[in-house]
Parts: C-alpha cells; sequence; structure tokens
C-alpha cells in the first residue's frame, strides 16, 4: 500500500511540474458519452448523465490537485433542446439539483463557478440557481469553473455582434480584442487544451473562436469513464506538443 501511494504522489507531482512547465492554465472539455455509455451497460440514458455528474466533481477536484486555473465543461449545447422533451426536462432538473446540492462543497474548495451561454433563455427557477450559485462563490480564488448551458459558438457570435452594435462602435473600430471583450469568455484566457470524450472527431460549436490555437485531444473514454487518470494522461499528452500558433 505505502508503495502505491508514493507512485500516486509521484505521478501528481509530475503532473503538477507539466502543467507549470507548459503553462497550461484552461482546459476545454465536451462530456460526450453519457448515454453510449448508459446503453453498453444495459442502463436508461438517465443513469449515463447522472454517473457523468460523478465525473464532473472528480475532474474539477483532480484540476485543482494539478493546478489548472480554468476548467469550461459543456453541459448543455443550443442543439440539445432538439432532444425528446422528458430528456431535456431531466438534464434541466439535474442540472438543477446537482447546483444545488454541490455549491457549498464547491463553494469550501474556493471554486469560482460562471455559468456561460444564453442563460436567460432557461427557466426562472432555473436562472436563479445559476445567479446564487455564482454570486455565492464569486470571490473564491481556486478553480475557475465554467460550465455552458445552452450554449452555441455561433450564437455567441451573433450576440457578440449585436452588442458591439448596441455599445455603438463602428465597423471601423472593430478588432479582435474588441470582439473577443463582447464574448461570454471576455473575462478568462482561451482554451490551452480542448478534450473530447467518446471518440467523435468534431468541436459541435463549442468555444470555436476560443480554440483557434487550443490543442486537441480526443479520448475513446465515455464521460463517465473519464477519471482523473484519464485527465493527467491528456495533460501528459498535451506536454509533448509544440504550439506553434500559426508560426
Amino acid at each position: 500500500m505505502e508503495k502505491i501511494l508514493i507512485v500516486v504522489e509521484n505521478n501528481l507531482e509530475k503532473i503538477k511540474s507539466l502543467v507549470k512547465d507548459t503553462n497550461l492554465k484552461h482546459i476545454a472539455i465536451i462530456m460526450d458519452g453519457n448515454r453510449r455509455w448508459a446503453k453498453e451497460h444495459c442502463l436508461p440514458s438517465a443513469m449515463g448523465h447522472k454517473k457523468g455528474v460523478d465525473s464532473l466533481k472528480n475532474i474539477v477536484k483532480a484540476s485543482h490537485k494539478c493546478g489548472v486555473k480554468y476548467l469550461t465543461l459543456y453541459a448543455f449545447s443550443t442543439e440539445n433542446w432538439n432532444r425528446k422533451q422528458d430528456e431535456v426536462d431531466f438534464l434541466m432538473g439535474l442540472l438543477a439539483s446537482t447546483i444545488k446540492n454541490e455549491l457549498n462543497e464547491l463553494h469550501q474548495n474556493d471554486v469560482k463557478l460562471t455559468f456561460i451561454g444564453d442563460i436567460k433563455a432557461l427557466n426562472a427557477e432555473l436562472q436563479d440557481i445559476l445567479a446564487n450559485a455564482e454570486n455565492t462563490t464569486k470571490n473564491n480564488k481556486g478553480v475557475n469553473l465554467q460550465i455552458a448551458i445552452n450554449y452555441g459558438a455561433r450564437n455567441e457570435l451573433i450576440n457578440a455582434v449585436k452588442c458591439i452594435i448596441e455599445d455603438g462602435i463602428s465597423a471601423n473600430e472593430v478588432t479582435e480584442e474588441v470582439l473577443q471583450n463582447h464574448l461570454y469568455t471576455k473575462n478568462i484566457p482561451d482554451p490551452d487544451l480542448l478534450i473530447r470524450t467518446g471518440g467523435e472527431m468534431r468541436v459541435s460549436n463549442y468555444l470555436l473562436w476560443q480554440i483557434a490555437y487550443s490543442e486537441l485531444y480526443v479520448t475513446r473514454k465515455y464521460w463517465p469513464e473519464f477519471n482523473e487518470d484519464a485527465l493527467f494522461e491528456s495533460i501528459e499528452e498535451f506536454a509533448k506538443r509544440q504550439r506553434r500558433y500559426g508560426g
């Protein structure tokens, strides 16, 4: 047992060093595969989503342990409304109950919660839950956890353009910086690493502006299977990359 603990501790120290040495600040994740995981285990889709919540909690803790400062998770897209109504209703209820049940622990662990997306389109009760979570954790200094809900990158860009127009900014004043300052993510750095679970090779309308120079990592593991070790493997792979930013 002692040898196992030493190996685990040494691996964590290695990952912490990689995070620091590569200046890995921000990881974004497309949490895919809950329903496929449930199907392969002969379970209803709801059980896959519930198991996915466990993975979310574990990855937030693992990110804190290894020194990652920003973590952005794709929870519900603008396209997910096209799913069956009972599944959509379940997901909205699961989101609400998860935030309420986990808020105290997240707050105690110094996690700062932010929700990005078209939040105003959600029901009033859920909006209140999300606003309370943001307000409760707004001064925390640990992991900055962004959860994308009713999020679509194309919608985000359209919204940014509308806001620029409403602010009275003329066409010749529009720059990358101006546009970036009108995105949902204006207060956080762009992702260094984008992880997609479930094996699909696409970005699914997620952070299209922000991931222009992110390193992409796709794993066949479904989201309910994605644990601390899997996160550390992705960081090790990231550390092998040579980032050129188009140069």
